[in-house]
């Protein structure tokens, strides 16, 4: 399918005034998975090699071959600051040639990444901008993406060059989150999607549509930690539906490596103390995330104690749970190490 058809086709199942989103409200007192009990337990893949070799090996290991329209969905990071923790344009650049793929990624609702003027010169300064073509998703606009069987959102505010694109690689730095806990598959996919306006929406749980500065929503009444890491996955959700209505294909891959306790939006992160893993690699959002996760828990000395902690402390297991809940993917996984 070519993009513009496939922009085409996207263009009818966004029009908000003719899409009906049927809501499931999910018990409170239990979060059931979705999935069927015969399902096959998806593979994560794992190298303990973070090289621009190991990242083409292990997209290869996954047996899909992304056709189209590639967007690369990665964080850019947030200028200005004392530590590039997020991942290297010298790293990245064999596996983004591999797939011929666009380097994509939406503005910011605060800091240095607001307004796409300034993500540009980020994507220079990051040298993303020299190793492949990029765009700013929301440059184009919005699009509503439907969210079906959600109890928080019902609608997913995305950039509209998401539209453009025909398979989808979801790149992400795994690291805590001041606010998530963590930052894997599963958010890289909902926020880094949304546009500014999308972020305040998902952090808000469904209850704020304006733009506005999302660390001081902790400050109002109406925030509930669960029902952001909620959205998350409804959000996620959102975007695998999309994908899959038009026949598209999506691969998510973490790189372990600068575990810092915060996020790569942050200018100045916490250095890290926990050292560096490998990459990992999967076409179940929430296996891979749980994969990364359960390795971040084998460590037994105090060097996973901060990462850890900022994972409990909000809460962050609760994403894959729901996720689980809804059909996202499963807890449960194979391991598969590449020598």
């Amino acid at each position: 399918m070519t993009p513009t058809t496939r922009h085409a086709a996207l263009a009818c199942l966004l029009t908000a005034a003719t899409v009906a989103t049927t809501w499931t409200a999910l018990a409170d007192a239990e979060l059931a998975p979705a999935a069927s009990a015969d399902a096959e337990t998806p593979a994560v893949y794992f190298t303990p090699h973070i090289t621009p070799e190991s990242l083409v090996q292990i997209y290869e290991a996954l047996g899909v071959e992304l056709e189209g329209e590639v967007a690369v969905k990665l964080h850019s990071g947030e200028p200005g600051g004392k530590r590039d923790h997020f991942l290297s344009s010298v790293l990245i650049e064999n596996l983004v040639h591999r797939v011929d793929g666009t380097i994509v990624e939406t503005n910011a609702t605060w800091g240095g990444r607001t307004h796409t003027k300034e993500h540009d010169q980020v994507m220079h300064d990051h040298g993303f901008a020299d190793i492949a073509p990029y765009e700013i998703l929301d440059e184009k606009g919005t699009i509503e993406l439907p969210v079906d069987g959600g109890r928080n959102i019902d609608v997913n505010y995305v950039g509209a060059g998401f539209a453009d694109y025909d398979s989808f690689m979801i790149l992400s730095h795994f690291k805590g989150h001041a606010m998530a806990g963590y930052g894997g598959a599963i958010k890289n996919m909902a926020i880094g999607f949304a546009t500014p306006q999308g972020k305040y929406w998902l952090h808000s749980g469904g209850k704020a549509k304006r733009k506005g500065f999302i660390p001081a929503l902790r400050a109002f009444a109406f925030y509930d930690e669960d029902s952001f890491l909620e959205s998350l996955a409804e959000a996620a959700t959102s975007i695998v539906d999309a994908i899959d209505r038009d026949g598209g294909q999506i691969v998510y891959i973490n790189v372990m490596n600068n575990l810092s306790v915060d996020c790569d939006c942050v200018p100045n992160p916490a250095a890290p103390e926990l050292h560096d893993m490998g990459v990992l690699a999967s076409l179940d959002p929430v296996a891979l995330d749980k994969a990364c996760l359960d390795k971040v828990y084998a460590v037994q000395d105090e060097t996973a104690d901060a990462l850890k902690e900022r994972v409990e402390s909000r809460n962050g297991f609760h994403t894959l749970e729901y996720g689980e809940a809804i059909g996202l993917g499963s807890q449960s996984y194979e391991l598969v190490t590449l020598h």
